[in-house]
């Protein structure tokens, strides 16, 4: 384990561990890693905390992690959280009276020492809690091999394929939904569904399958624990979930482990809701064995149309009129060989709606999937036409705050918005049909008979007119306003500069642009940054990777540290991550005011001084750190950028190019004479801010007058001007 895992397990900072490592000669030795980041073992640091006294405070949950992880296989880690919560639900007072039906034994687990230390913290700490943090870390640890569907996109789902206007009205009784997930993984899906049904007051009958059996028995305990809490929210005032039997009208999770397109474990089932999260692009789904299923009502599926699949097996799973909503990858909605089954689904009513979701809402987070919205038809005359709906997009309205960034820092949909858009689309198309109103660049009826030509193309996208929506006319002149006060600053900022250029003017290196910096024009001689990193004149101070796996993304809350990475020197950005304080470790490179933080590519380098806002530096960032009394800080900033510096102190391989810092030249000035070109180099660093700022302004001016005159919201001349020539 590394520094930072013990800091964050024994509930203190990172200077702390580096602390005991200097004051308490009996702190166990680095057991590998590097002198950067060297690697503990886990057993060792635990005992040394345990005799110091020091893990009383500590969260018991979190020292069980390592120890699961170091089982080291997937599965044998799955299973033995999965034990954890069984062993939990069926003994002592938390046990409950819902079964594990079609589930391996979890009664005696292969790492039975282990999974009864974490029952003895799930005692103290919580059952449901003590689980729920063991699936959610060994979910973590396999993102890249086990997919889940985010809680808020399990939410959508579920609140379009369960409407709040199907819950029976005050004193009414109405017979629980039944809902299934044919590909349920860890749950998510049909969690999300027990929480709405429950709170309509019909909690729903539960029924999944999931090819893996780890996923299988994580989904069966993580369903028991919430199905046992909801039958104790039914129950009569003041009985718990443990006080005794749920009420009889209240059905218990199934979950079966079983390939759902080859074998089936509901094939009688008529659900009132499907809701799934399936594989893509399989190729080996059973395409030759069930070519005469009786599922494929729509077509038989091409062998690479796995997705279009799992379409048919939830619609023939559903009883009439029941909804299924489907997560799909966006080439399912154009590729020509689904088309003439995409062709039958349109034309019998089946495919209600398709809505396209924002890139980074479920995995594959770089790809905008989609959802679509089925119905079994039944009997009943097929609609005349298709919501497709463009979520992509979807932000809180000017004037209204934006959701709130997760803890952890990461960036995503903006999710209430989201919700927003697709649901106020879904209820109108409903309660409207053909004469939904169209909203340009966010949802549109289409007639399906204008979606039936050679490719029945259904990407959202190319179906609603991408302008401006009606109504919401950009602020055209204040953005020009913006503009010119942009060109103003500039136009100020440059007075002065002008000057450097011109004969009467004071050269300065920045005006010698591709000349050899060895060639001065008045012959001062030159100075290298190794010579004055020699001299003491100047120290240098590398960045770091130690740092990455404990970065958050976002907007940095208050008292946390900006993470500054190579990529946002070059780019001229701020810092693009951030650190908790008490995360940083001594040893890591934190900016000082006054620092001339440099970042090099092959044939390109960028120079910022630091200001006030301490950050820590990322790999391939280095600072600089002159000493006042003999260096001006932005000097040596625009004397690094030149051009020709970066050339000649540039190195070659056979394949490869890069510049060496250390070679980097500067004139050799006194210490008022390097402040007048600091002063230069400081102004042109300010105009060169103020033409990027007038250029970004200019590019959301042209965009916005481009999207306004497509959208036909502004006229193409000023009124009076037509025919004026």
């Amino acid at each position: 384990m590394t520094a930072a895992e013990v800091a964050r397990l024994a509930g203190v900072g990172r200077a702390a561990v580096s602390n005991w490592r200097r004051r308490h000669e009996d702190f166990p030795a680095p057991a590998g890693g590097t002198d950067v980041s060297p690697l503990f073992a886990l057993s060792e640091v635990e005992g040394w905390l345990r005799r110091q006294g020091k893990l009383a405070a500590a969260n018991q949950r979190d020292w069980l992690w390592p120890h699961f992880d170091a089982l080291g296989d997937r599965d044998r880690m799955g299973l033995a959280v999965a034990a954890v919560g069984a062993a939990c639900l069926r003994g002592g007072p938390d046990r409950t009276p819902l079964p594990l039906p079609g589930l391996p034994d979890l009664a005696e687990p292969a790492d039975p020492d282990l999974v009864d230390r974490a029952v003895e913290v799930a005692r103290a700490e919580g059952p449901y809690e003590t689980f729920e943090f063991l699936r959610g870390r060994w979910l973590d640890t396999h993102v890249r091999q086990i997919s889940s569907t985010p809680g808020e996109l399990a939410e959508l789902m579920t609140a379009l394929a369960l409407p709040d206007g199907d819950a029976p009205s005050a004193g009414a009784s109405a017979p629980a939904p039944t809902v299934l997930d044919p590909a349920c993984g860890t749950g998510t899906l049909l969690s999300s569904a027990l929480r709405r049904t429950a709170a309509q007051g019909r909690p729903a009958a539960l029924l999944g399958q999931e090819s893996a059996p780890t996923c299988a028995a994580l989904a069966a305990v993580r369903l028991a624990f919430e199905y046992r809490a909801a039958a104790g929210s039914a129950g009569s005032a003041g009985s718990g979930p443990a006080a005794g039997s749920p009420p009889p009208a209240f059905p218990a999770p199934d979950i079966r482990t079983g390939d759902t397109l080859r074998a089936d474990a509901f094939p009688d089932v008529r659900a009132d809701a499907v809701v799934c999260n399936p594989p893509f692009n399989e190729r080996d789904w059973g395409h030759d064995e069930l070519a005469w299923d009786d599922r494929w009502a729509y077509g038989l599926p091409p062998r690479t149309e796995s997705e279009i699949a799992w379409v048919q097996h939830a619609l023939a799973r559903l009883r009439p009129g029941g909804t299924a909503v489907l997560l799909m990858p966006p080439a399912a909605a154009s590729r020509r060989a689904g088309r003439r089954i995409r062709s039958a689904l349109l034309q019998r009513g089946a495919l209600r709606a398709v809505v396209a979701l924002p890139p980074g809402a479920a995995p594959p987070h770089g790809v905008a999937l989609h959802l679509w919205v089925l119905r079994n038809p039944g009997d009943a005359p097929a609609p005349d036409c298709l919501l497709l709906v463009d979520a992509a997009g979807a932000q809180a309205p000017a004037g209204q705050p934006h959701a709130p960034q997760p803890a952890d820092g990461r960036t995503g949909p903006d999710w209430p918005a989201v919700h927003a858009a697709v649901l106020d689309a879904w209820r109108e198309f409903e309660s409207r049909g053909e004469h939904t109103e169209d909203r340009p660049g966010r949802h549109r009826a289409v007639r399906v008979i204008d979606l039936l030509d050679d490719e029945v193309d259904l990407t959202p996208a190319r179906h609603i007119p991408q302008g401006v929506a009606a109504g919401e006319a950009p602020d055209l002149g204040g953005r020009w306003d913006d503009l010119a006060a942009a060109l103003r600053q500039a136009d100020v900022l440059s007075a002065d500069l002008r000057a450097l250029g011109s004969p009467a003017g004071t050269a300065a290196p920045a005006s010698s642009g591709d000349r050899p910096a060895a060639a001065s024009p008045v012959g001062v001689p030159q100075t290298t940054v190794g010579d004055l990193l020699r001299s003491g004149h100047l120290s240098l101070h590398p960045g770091t990777s130690a740092h990455q796996p404990l970065v958050r993304d976002g907007e940095a809350p208050p008292g946390a540290v900006r993470v500054l990475t190579a990529a946002d020197v070059l780019a001229g950005a701020e810092p693009s991550g951030w650190l908790p304080a008490a995360e940083v470790d001594p040893a890591w490179t934190v900016t000082r005011p006054g620092d001339v933080v440099v970042a090099v590519a092959p044939h390109h380098a960028a120079t910022r001084v630091a200001d006030g806002v301490p950050a820590v530096l990322g790999p391939q960032v280095h600072a600089l750190r002159p000493d006042p009394g003999a260096l001006d800080p932005w000097f040596l900033a625009g004397s690094l950028r030149s051009r020709a510096n970066v050339r000649q102190a540039g190195t070659h391989a056979s394949t490869t190019s890069r510049v060496d810092l250390r070679r980097m030249q500067l004139l050799r000035l006194p210490l008022a004479e390097q402040r007048r070109y600091g002063a230069a180099f400081q102004r042109l660093d300010a105009f060169e801010r103020t033409v990027a700022r007038a250029a970004a302004v200019g590019d959301d001016l042209v965009r916005s007058l481009t999207d306004a005159l497509a959208a036909g919201l502004v006229p193409p001349e000023p009124e009076g001007a037509a025919g004026t020539g």
